[in-house]
């Protein structure tokens, strides 16, 4: 019975090979040991959550399990280790100053429908760097189900969607999600339901500037605008907003950093959406 259902739980396979190939490749991929990025993000859904943003730091996302850390956070001289059931807040010198175990639970309870805190922004930015690094990476491994989801009209492009159900055993917005892949394959729009800001949290994810470090594709800016029910995003407000600066490749004891490869963009700003808004038209077909 197994064998039988494995064709339709990988259905969507070829379209996330396609996207891993148009972000770096599976050889590179398997080659790291981190990404290390160097970026700022904020957005009004955290300043609903009375957070102080933006935030600046450096990010390190290890591509064996679940991994985070950020820092400066929440303040110079400390950084956030996010472990998936466990975030804590150290010292410099690696001295535990506080931390939360099971972090995801803790969401519901009252305080957090006005107010987070340090160990809930670390969580949230956390699971959610993990994922935006380690997809489409990650979608080979088999507890991950694939299917084809169509295409998508917006801003002049045809894209095509990938549904996405997640392991249970993931930290990550929610188990299921859409990507959108452009004409080479890059991701250029993310739907998910952003569940520790509630159930009606659905968000239309768009990632433009795609640029080229060392061999590893990555967008430089993401914009996150509510989703309508028919799939088309609001303008207005941006959610949440990511700049990234410098991205760098660990591997062994090596880290190759420095500007994109050749000054290369892989811009989709001109043909489709722009950085600073989404386009509030799109049809499904």
């Amino acid at each position: 019975m197994a064998r039988e259902r494995a064709p339709a739980r990988n259905a969507g396979l070829p379209l996330a090979e396609q996207m891993i190939e148009a972000h770096g490749g599976a050889a590179l991929w398997n080659r790291l040991d981190a990404v290390r990025i160097r970026a700022a993000f904020g957005g009004t859904g955290f300043r609903m959550k009375l957070l102080k943003v933006p935030i600046r730091a450096t990010i390190t996302v290890r591509r064996g399990g679940q991994h985070v850390t950020l820092g400066p956070y929440p303040s110079t001289g400390r950084r956030g280790v996010f472990e998936g059931s466990e975030v804590r807040i150290e010292s410099a010198d690696g001295r535990v100053l506080s931390r939360r175990s099971q972090p995801r639970l803790a969401f519901r309870d009252f305080r957090h429908l006005f107010r987070w805190d340090a160990l809930d922004l670390l969580y949230f930015a956390g699971y959610a760097m993990w994922t935006y690094l380690c997809v489409p990476f990650v979608l080979t491994d088999p507890a991950y189900e694939l299917r084809p989801a169509g295409t998508w009209q917006e801003g002049g492009q045809t894209w095509r969607k990938l549904h996405v159900r997640f392991p249970s055993g993931i930290h990550t917005h929610s188990r299921d999600q859409v990507l959108y892949a452009d004409e080479r394959g890059r991701i250029v729009r993310h739907d998910y339901t952003a569940e520790p800001f509630g159930a009606g949290a659905k968000a239309a994810h768009y990632s433009t500037g795609h640029q080229d470090f060392n061999g590893l594709v990555v967008p430089a800016r993401r914009r996150v605008h509510p989703r309508r029910a028919d799939g088309t995003p609001r303008p207005h407000p941006t959610l949440v907003w990511i700049n990234v600066e410098d991205v760098a490749v660990v591997a062994g004891n090596q880290i190759t950093g420095g500007p994109p490869r050749g000054g290369r963009t892989h811009d989709n700003d001109r043909a489709g959406v722009r950085a600073d808004q989404a386009l509030p038209g799109g049809h499904r077909h």
